[in-house]
């Protein structure tokens, strides 16, 4: 199983897409394009793509072909007239226009205008697995190789996710999966690219580019993709390509770095006595070995509480009522980041999150990012006689 395929639960009727590879044994699955969970390989099964053609709709009455069987015969007792060899007349309406025919019913299409190709280049593309979930590629449509690095910046904060190297004319696997439903909280992405060609007289500078996604561009940057071959949301990203660095270049640069560096200063105290050193007069003397300076302590990890609530007083006592929804999930997904990250490093094997019911934001937030982590044993809903639908547990690996 890649990422990528539609498969099916075992144990019921539900269908997805597998969004990501959590590890050998789990597989994070989008359903209904609403939400992922994580499923177990054994407990899947994949959906061949031959379902869709045996199990698909009849089509119209309109379209259906004749065959000749009951349904296609005259009513009424009355026969059929033989059809001609050659095409049936048209046969006038009372407003004088021919019905009969297609050729009568309407003036031939004109052969649809191919679009143009895709200039030469690096493009992000968002290419649609289902309706409401879109797949990151990378694409390069140059002659030349390239090496990438891909990571996602949230709220000033960059997190690195993929690396690897991009023959010309390839695309990448997906490297994420995006929701339409979550276009506000999309992270920025952040690619690092550096072009490659065997034999090239030149090397190429490091091309860093940021792209963050607005719903006035988003939309009508739809359109055919080079070298998939589909429709994508597609932005290119070396609109201004990297410098070649030629030989005398990087020579420049060396030489500019050198001539940076400023050479050491000597007060009149250290000339003299570098001169009589020099001199003969006074033995050079032996430079200091100066200690090491001890490290400072690493502040103790201290373990979060068995039962972390995340309602907005425990967090913050004064002025809570004052912050605005966006601000206030934000507070508290990162008080349940900071929490998680402690239970991790002080090896506790449970957590229980009060995040309570509301609206249910928060707890689809909680159970989204519990999902796509690898050190998560399983999650459930907490006791409910006591939280009732209010609380998650977490069991940590």
């Amino acid at each position: 199983m890649n990422v990528g395929d539609r498969v099916r639960l075992l144990t019921g009727t539900e269908e997805g897409i597998i969004t990501r590879l959590l590890d050998s044994e789990l597989v994070e699955v989008a359903i209904d394009n609403d939400f992922t969970i994580p499923v177990l390989r054994r407990e899947l099964v994949l959906v061949a793509a031959e379902e869709g053609q045996a199990f698909r709709r009849p089509a119209p009455e309109a379209t259906r072909p004749v065959t000749g069987s009951k349904k296609n015969k005259p009513q009424g007792g009355q026969l059929k007239a033989p059809r001609a060899s050659g095409p049936a007349p048209a046969a006038p309406t009372p407003a004088g226009r021919p019905v009969g025919g297609p050729s009568a019913a309407m003036p031939p299409r004109p052969a649809a205008t191919p679009p143009p190709p895709a200039a030469k280049g690096l493009y992000l593309a968002l290419v649609h697995q289902a309706p409401e979930l879109l797949a990151l590629h990378l694409l390069n449509n140059t002659e030349a190789e390239v090496v990438f690095t891909y990571g996602e910046e949230r709220a000033g904060k960059y997190r690195a996710l993929a690396t690897g190297q991009l023959k010309a004319k390839a695309a990448s696997a997906p490297l994420a999966h995006l929701h339409l439903k979550d276009f506000e909280q999309w992270p920025a992405v952040v690619f690092q690219l550096l072009n490659f060609k065997l034999n090239s007289d030149a090397a190429y500078d490091l091309l860093t580019k940021r792209q963050s996604f607005k719903a006035t561009t988003f939309y009508t940057s739809r359109r055919p993709a080079p070298v998939i071959g589909k429709e994508a949301y597609l932005f290119q990203l070396d609109e201004r390509p990297a410098p070649a660095l030629t030989p005398e270049k990087l020579a420049q640069a060396e030489a500019a770095l050198e001539a940076a560096t400023p050479p050491p200063v000597l007060d009149a105290k250290q000339a003299s006595t570098l001169q009589q050193a020099l001199g003969g007069d006074k033995p050079a003397p032996v430079p200091a070995i100066l200690a090491p300076t001890p490290p400072r302590p690493a502040e103790a990890l201290v373990a979060p509480p068995h039962e972390f609530d995340l309602h907005l007083e425990a967090l913050r006592a004064e002025g809570a009522e004052s912050l605005s929804n966006t601000a206030a999930l934000r507070l508290q997904l990162d008080a349940f980041e900071d929490a998680l990250s402690r239970a991790l490093a002080t090896n506790m094997h449970e957590i229980i999150f009060i995040h309570g019911a509301g609206n249910g934001t928060l707890r689809k937030e909680i159970h989204r990012q519990l999902s796509r982590n690898k050190d998560i044993k399983f999650f459930e809903e907490a006791q409910k006689e006591k939280f009732g639908y209010g609380a998650t547990l977490v069991r940590l690996k």
